[in-house]
């Protein structure tokens, strides 16, 4: 069960990132990249009430408009965030595979194992993401958006729905058969206890602020702001393994497959 931002496509996760900035501004409140980034995994609607509930943003909610923020203010911010987030992903390039992927897909699929897709998008986003990655060799077996679900991360039900999906029956034993790979905390986390998780650091959301910031980056700085994010998804995540990236997905399969082998459950 793949990602898509920060996993498959879309480096270090900056679709979203830059809407959730512009559509606060757009309601008269500025927040920060680190702010807008902080809560990402979740659905997109909960992304956002997450980010309202940070200190420091709900300080100056308070100040700005002279009030807590309301659910009101929530549902709002959403309904503008839909129809940004989606026209930014139709112009964009968010669809271009991660270097590996292609290959990594193909590889897994030359071993009989099937793919599944899990996002914090909504259908209508997620749809835009997989036509364009399509081309370039990625189309999963099944996919589920967060808007799919009425309970999304961190727990397991969009994992459960692509295995419905795929025409599961047994769940208990598909789910200590699937591994779950994300570059978020909530979203490596997803599915636990049930499943393998693993989480990816190397375009993760927790790298920098975005892809041309990481241009402006020497060697040396980058390395520690990656290692930063593996820290970080190792520490909070609770995640079976912490790796670079996809490219490094099937010594992680080979081994699960051992530990299963062995009686090994997640």
């Amino acid at each position: 069960m793949l990602d898509c931002s920060g996993t498959t496509m879309d480096r270090y996760v900056d679709a979203p990132a830059i809407v959730f900035v512009e559509v606060f501004k757009k309601y008269g409140l500025e927040i920060t990249m680190p702010e807008a980034r902080e809560p990402m995994g979740l659905r997109k609607d909960l992304h956002i009430k997450a980010i309202t509930e940070i200190p420091s943003v709900r300080a100056r909610f308070s100040a700005t408009f002279g009030r807590a923020p309301h659910q009101s203010d929530v549902d709002a911010m959403f309904a503008d965030f839909v129809p940004t987030q989606l026209a930014l992903l139709r112009k964009g390039s968010y669809h271009d595979l991660l270097p590996g992927v292609a290959d990594v897909v193909k590889a897994l699929r030359q071993q009989g194992i099937k793919l599944g897709v899990t996002t914090g998008f909504t259908r209508d986003m997620l749809d835009v993401l997989l036509a364009g990655a399509a081309p370039q060799g990625f189309v999963p077996d099944t996919s589920c958006a967060g808007d799919e679900v009425e309970m999304p991360r961190p727990t397991a039900y969009m994992v459960i729905k692509n295995l419905e999906r795929m025409g599961v029956y047994n769940l208990t034993n598909a789910m200590r058969r699937t591994v779950k790979v994300d570059d978020t905390v909530s979203g490596a986390g997803e599915g636990a206890p049930m499943c393998w998780r693993v989480g990816v650091s190397k375009w993760s959301n927790y790298v920098a602020d975005s892809w041309a910031a990481v241009k402006a980056m020497s060697p040396t700085e980058l390395a520690a702001k990656e290692q930063a994010s593996k820290e970080k998804i190792i520490r909070e995540s609770g995640a079976h393994y912490v790796i670079d990236d996809l490219r490094d997905l099937p010594a992680v399969i080979a081994d699960i497959n051992a530990r299963l082998a062995a009686g090994e459950q997640p």
